[in-house]
């Protein structure tokens, strides 16, 4: 046993390394017939792919609307192209020794390896770190376990969200560092790049920070690790401004990295480091500096950016009411089913328990209890986050991993080395599922579904068929034009064929947003002048796709209900898309 504990303490990279091969392998694997199906499944993985086309092709590098949607002034895209440069590359490098679609189909495949590789690094540097050298292998058992964190990882999930994971998970482990100066920049390095590409992960970026504070408060010679903090910070935000933000965001927009966002960690930043210069010798000194300090921030932000105290997306009411009430993932965990909720709770719980254990174990060692209660900081406000979001649920259960793990290593030996062979056997068998996240898919395996009805059946039928390939395959055969159809499936519709379509799911885009919700629920005549407005060529449905069902549930009377019902006005004429096709397709011609 002591010779594999040296083995994973001195081969660890290595052998980290093998282990992204086989899970490289596994997923391409499970997914073969996603990649050679080009099945971007989510409406942000279509649009990615949109947008790395229109730069291959010639976009502007800081223009990132999307002029395949609201030609000819196009959709604003709040997105960042540092996520498009290694999709980018994959396909131009494909493109030497294989055809265009082909190097398309590999780099959905590869792209989300990548920051997969720096995810299993990540996590293993601070499982190492903080429960042991040799604990890192049961971080990637629990990573297998933790769905919502994997579906993120696997081929053709292209979109930034992969990425956003990974450099949170390399933040924690920077938090985790024994080496201060280099624990710092890890962090601020991590948090600049991850600001670049979006603000998904501001909460637990801006916890981190806090932490770095709340160490040097602890103890002075902690200055290093502020110091270095504040400068990668402050300077890596800076260089993702000026190297990736785009045109609109060049604005002082909310939702996105702006001079908004800029000058607060600019100023943080200084803040910062001029603490971490003085460093007076008495806590009660540093912990009034940094009160002041963060009073500067917040009454800064306030005071500058009075816009952006409210909602981020900074949508109106009714284009809330009418759409992004209705996104799924950003509901709160108790509006989901028992099922649904409790598959994405279970590891999060179970890592807190952790967190809380390995606190415990290690407070006679006041340094490292320091580190472990900063790493512990953000995993606790993921779980919080999911009973407003369920969006919350990747990163909740990533940053659970390390606490899932010091649960396994610190209490399997205790309960196995028992007197009593039933906590020595079922002990140690209980807290390994539940420490590695087993134990909820096992017993949910084991409770009988309730049967799906014959309307859910069509609704999943609907949302799988409709994009498919083979579905779109007649739509592109059409003369080019502009197609008016929902915003879910657009994306999908510019990205596999040659037509423009209106808007999608992106929320800087309110106008046209609303505008398809008044088409599709109002009379057919405001959807004819709505339609006309935009100089649509088709109009595209997919009947029982979820987002028709909004329609024909909150306006039974509504302009897609008659289509649906087989009641088209005079001014659309039918396309033959064949027998078999799931979607309607009309030609606009009044």
């Amino acid at each position: 046993m002591d010779g594999l504990k040296q083995l994973l303490d001195r081969r660890w990279r290595l052998l980290i390394l093998l282990v992204w091969a086989a899970y490289c392998a596994w997923l391409i694997y499970a997914r073969w017939n996603y990649i050679t199906g080009f099945v971007l499944s989510d409406t942000d993985d279509n649009m990615r792919m949109s947008q790395v086309r229109a730069l291959l092709a010639g976009q502007d590098w800081f223009d990132l609307r999307q002029y395949k949607m609201n030609w000819p002034a196009g959709a604003n895209i709040h997105w960042s192209r540092l996520v498009d440069l290694p999709i980018a590359g994959l396909i131009l490098l494909g493109r030497t020794f294989m055809s265009g679609p082909q190097a398309e189909q590999m780099a959905i495949a590869v792209a989300p390896l990548i920051p997969l590789l720096l995810l299993l690094v990540s996590l293993t540097l601070t499982v190492r770190r903080l429960v042991s050298p040799s604990a890192w292998p049961l971080a990637i058992a629990c990573l297998f376990f933790a769905g919502s964190t994997m579906g993120m990882f696997q081929p053709t999930r292209i979109d930034h969200h992969n990425w956003q994971l990974a450099l949170l998970a390399l933040g924690i482990a920077g938090i985790a560092d024994p080496k201060r100066a280099r624990g710092g920049a890890t962090l601020g390095v991590a948090s600049a790049l991850s600001l670049t590409i979006g603000l998904e992960m501001i909460i637990y970026l801006a916890l981190g920070g806090v932490t770095m504070v709340l160490l040097w408060v602890r103890d002075g010679d902690q200055r290093r690790r502020l110091a270095t903090y504040a400068v990668t910070l402050a300077g890596g935000t800076g260089f993702g401004f000026l190297a990736f933000a785009s045109y609109a965001n060049r604005l002082p927009v909310c939702d996105a990295l702006s001079p908004v966002w800029l000058s607060d960690a600019s100023l943080g930043g200084a803040l910062l480091l001029g603490l971490a210069a003085w460093s007076p010798a008495k806590w009660q000194w540093r912990l009034a500096a940094a009160a002041v300090a963060g009073a500067v921030i917040a009454a800064f932000h306030a005071l500058a950016w009075p816009h952006c105290l409210s909602r981020l997306e900074g949508v109106s009411p009714e284009l809330y009411d009418l759409w992004l009430s209705h996104v799924r993932e950003a509901r709160p965990i108790y509006r989901h089913g028992w099922r649904t909720a409790t598959i994405i709770l279970g590891l999060p719980v179970a890592g807190l328990v952790g967190w809380a254990t390995l606190a415990w174990f290690a407070r006679r060692e006041r340094e490292r209890l320091a580190r472990v209660l900063g790493a512990m900081l953000p995993a606790a406000a993921a779980l919080g986050l999911l009973f407003w979001q369920t969006r919350a649920g990747p990163a909740a259960q990533m940053l659970a991993i390390p606490g899932a793990v010091a649960l396994v290593w610190l209490l399997a030996p205790r309960a196995f080395s028992s007197e009593k062979t039933l906590v020595r056997v079922l002990g140690t068998t209980l807290v390994v599922l539940a420490g590695l996240g087993a134990a909820v898919p096992l017993v949910l395996d084991s409770i009988p579904q309730k049967a799906s009805t014959e309307r859910e059946k069509s609704i999943a039928g609907a949302n799988n068929n409709c994009p498919s390939l083979a579905a779109m395959k007649p739509v592109a055969q059409q003369p080019a034009g502009t197609v008016f159809t929902f915003g879910d499936l657009a994306p999908r519709l510019i990205t596999v064929t040659h037509h423009r379509s209106i808007i999608g799911p992106y929320h800087r885009n309110g106008t046209q947003i609303l505008d398809m919700m008044h088409a599709f629920r109002g009379s057919a005549d405001e959807a004819r002048v709505i339609l006309r407005k935009y100089r649509s060529d088709y109009l595209l449905i997919c009947p029982m796709m979820s987002q028709s069902t909004v329609f024909t549930a909150e306006a039974p009377k509504g302009f897609y209900a008659q289509l649906a019902n087989g009641k088209v006005p005079a001014w659309l004429k039918p396309v033959d898309l064949g027998p078999d096709n799931p979607m309607k397709m009309w030609r606009v011609v009044g």
